[in-house]
């Protein structure tokens, strides 16, 4: 992934704080070019970045207000400052039950296929948070707001989505990315193999979403994708 130095950081986030995608979905781009991503849902916080995005999210919280924190899966890109986060705002933590170990220890890095990388220490080390308590464990068909829960395992095991059927939203984590994480170029891609606990199982779980036919899909990684020529339809129909 591109580095870029604390200030321009700094300045993206202040700039690029809060974009409106839906009716009550908005995202938080927490570095430049959407390279990391969290949500607002119906006034439920998706996912928190890394370590160092607290004061961006904290920031577009003053904006709009949260009663609650869902994980789509407890990676150190997803789950870095939940717990300062929950901590703070004393709300309630939430995600699948094969997430609940590296989401309470913080040991998030454990499922790669190889956890001792130096890529997979640097980011245990400079990205991952503090582990925080779960209050809730979410499962398929579970609902927050409108939106449903959708099991999607493979990138990693209690890996979840979350899909509003009124308007076809989709909330996709990193079941696939929109962008090259190296060069940050768009476009559809698998999550690289080297954060993905079973890519086999995350392909199945892309055909599952893409039966959904949506309209609006929201990455961790990535633009937001307006669905409208089926290309999210086409990009999974490559691994049929």
């Amino acid at each position: 992934m591109s580095l870029f130095d604390a200030d321009h950081r700094s300045r993206f986030a202040q700039k690029n704080m809060l974009r409106q995608i839906a009716p009550e979905v908005f995202q938080i781009p927490l570095m430049p070019r959407n390279s990391i991503n969290c949500y607002i849902i119906e006034g439920v916080l998706v996912d928190s970045g890394i370590r160092s995005s607290y004061a961006t999210i904290k920031k577009a919280l003053q904006k709009i207000s949260v009663y609650q924190h869902v994980l789509t899966h407890a990676h150190a890109d997803h789950q870095g400052c939940s717990d300062q986060i929950c901590a703070e705002l004393s709300i309630p933590l939430l995600c699948h039950p094969n997430e609940v170990f590296r989401t309470e220890t913080g040991m998030v890095t454990n499922d790669y296929p190889t956890p001792q990388h130096w890529i997979a220490k640097l980011q245990q080390k400079y990205w991952a948070g503090q582990g925080h308590k779960v209050d809730r464990t979410i499962t398929e068909n579970d609902k927050i707001g409108n939106f449903r829960v959708i099991e999607t395992p493979g990138h990693s095991a209690g890996h979840i989505s979350l899909f509003r059927e009124q308007d076809g939203v989709l909330i996709i984590g990193d079941a696939a990315i929109n962008m090259n994480l190296l060069t940050t170029v768009t476009g559809l891609r698998l999550p690289p193999n080297m954060f993905t606990s079973d890519q086999q199982c995350n392909i199945k779980s892309l055909q599952k979403l893409a039966q959904l036919n949506p309209s609006v899909i929201c990455f961790g990684h990535g633009p937001v994708l307006r669905n409208t020529n089926r290309k999210f339809e086409q990009f999974v129909a490559k691994y049929s």
